[in-house]
Formats: structure tokens, sequence, C-alpha cells
């Protein structure tokens, strides 16, 4: 019997639903629904928790059993709950959580989701295009015409404004720090010319903005990956096939129009990830680029893996 047979069967035989949880923000609804969206199209039954918290009422979640997977960000995971200091590479950010998770908590990471949300910095398209701007270092000969808005958060925090000037040798003619919910009409009625925003923000593609490129690698990488329990995985192996059959499966584009058509036009974010399956079903199949098992992801204690 394949793996999606012992699943189902098992699922269909009285098991426990599997909890799918998120976090209580709008990208992390449309993650938490794409999950559990996947596994009922395994057959396997779900409960939903979505917009349970923020990061540590998520966690804590999975660790005390009450949850089963939810997604995460591998840059948040890397310096919020094992609170070490940023770094820059993702492969070594994201096999340092996959570790840690695995010796402390018997948490599994699936394969990235394919996209970031980390810090960005936004333009309008107009400025992108006359100033001929596409990387963050694009900024630094052109910086003192320019007023920033920045959130009071990304002012104060050691990967924020004060780093980023100094790894990218830019000085603005002029910093206004602003609320986070004002930063976009700023930037759309010109009272500023260069924003920080989450680099997934549905606004980003509604008011038609520019990213510009960290081509330094400056911000952490926070790529978004499912964290699941082992024994769910020992209970139904199908749920490693749903998460791993997502890889690579969105990236930041895609990403930004999910968000813009739940934050920006109120659609139900069940149903935007209803129609988005259904238009990648109908496409040509992905090929999964890891597809490696639960099992091959415990690390070797005191070893490298």
């Amino acid at each position: 019997m394949t793996l999606l047979g012992l699943g189902a069967s098992a699922a269909c035989g009285g098991e426990d639903p599997v909890v799918v949880a998120s976090k209580n923000f709008v990208e992390q609804n449309i993650l938490g629904e794409l999950v559990a969206q996947e596994l009922e199209a395994r057959g396997i039954p779900v409960e939903r928790r979505l917009h349970l918290g923020g990061t540590f009422v998520c966690h804590n979640a999975l660790v005390a059993g009450e949850a089963d997977v939810y997604v995460e960000y591998t840059g948040t995971a890397y310096t919020a709950i094992l609170e070490r200091p940023p770094i820059s590479d993702p492969d070594s950010v994201l096999l340092a959580v996959e570790s840690e998770y695995a010796e402390r908590w018997d948490l599994a990471w699936a394969p990235p989701l394919g996209f970031e949300n980390t810090f960005a910095l936004v333009v309008r398209r107009s400025d992108a295009d006359s100033l001929n701007l596409s990387a963050i270092s694009d900024l630094a000969r052109v910086a003192g015409e320019l007023t920033a808005g920045f959130g009071p958060e990304f002012m104060a925090r050691e990967d924020g404004y004060t780093g980023l000037a100094r790894a990218y040798g830019i000085e603005f003619g002029n910093v206004r720090q602003l609320e986070l919910g004002l930063m976009y009409r700023a930037l759309e009625d010109g009272e500023i010319d260069v924003a920080v925003a989450n680099s997934t923000d549905g606004q980003i593609e509604g008011l038609g903005l520019v990213v510009l490129r960290d081509d330094l690698r400056y911000f952490p990488p926070y790529q978004a990956a499912p964290v699941v329990r082992r024994d769910l995985l020992e209970r139904i192996p199908a749920v490693w096939d749903a998460l791993t059959g997502l890889e690579a499966s969105l990236d930041d584009a895609g990403m930004r129009a999910l968000n813009h058509q739940v934050a920006v036009e109120g659609r139900d974010p069940a149903t935007v990830v209803r129609e988005w399956r259904a238009a990648r079903a109908a496409a040509e199949p992905v090929v999964s680029l890891t597809r490696k098992s639960p099992n091959e992801l415990r690390p070797i204690i005191g070893g490298s893996r």
C-alpha cells in the first residue's frame, strides 16, 4: 500500500483530525488554509485553528501537542525561537532550525514553500524608472535627494535602518518615522519616496510599487516552510507527502498576489486558496526539489548532518 493509502486509511479509521494552526495576520491565514486544503485533498481530516496568535503562541501550541502543523519563517525561528544572532545565508539558517527543532522538540521542517517574507525597501514605479533603481545599492547615489519612511520597529532593530545605512552607505535627505499602517498612503501621496515594507505585502502589487533587490543580502532570510510534529508523520505518513508537495510552489510575487486578493480586495482566504490550487493543478506538474523523508531530517547528535 502506498503512503497515501496508509494515510487516508488511517484518517478514515477514526484518527483525530490534523490540527492546522496559523499566526494572526492575513498571509498566515492564507498559508494555514493552503496546508489544510492540501491535507483534505488527500482524505486527511483537518481541524483549523487559524489566526491563533503570534510566533510564540503557535510554536508553544505545536510543542504542547495542541496543534500539529503551521507555517513558520526560518529567520523568525532562528532569531526569535532559537535566540541566535541573525545571519544572511538561507541554507545555514534552514539547516540550523531543522537540526535544533528536531533535537529539542521532535519537530520536522518540511521543504520551503518558495518565498521569503522579509523586510523590503519599496519605491514608486515612476521613481524606479526615472532614477534607474532596481537594487538597494542603487539608492546610494540618490539617497540625499529622497525622503524615507520607516516604522518604529525597523528604526530600533539591529537588522533595521542603522545597520542598513551602514552596510549600503546610504544617507537619506530626510527620514520620517511612521506607523506601518500609514506607510503606503504616505508613499502613494508623495510624502515619502522610499518605504520599508514586508516583502509579500499585498499592497505592493495593488499600488504598483517596486521592491528593491537586497543585493548585499543584508536582511536575514525568512523562508516560509511548514513545521510539523514528527509523531503526526508516524501516525499519518501522507501528511509528509502533502507538505512536500507544496515545495517551491509560491514565489514572492505569487504570495503578494494572494495577499492582495485577501487584504486589499477583501476576498475569502479559503476561496482564494481553492482557486490557486485549481490553477496550479491545471498547470504543468511541479517536481519536488527535495522530497526528503522526515527520518532523513533527524540530526546526528554532536556531529554534522
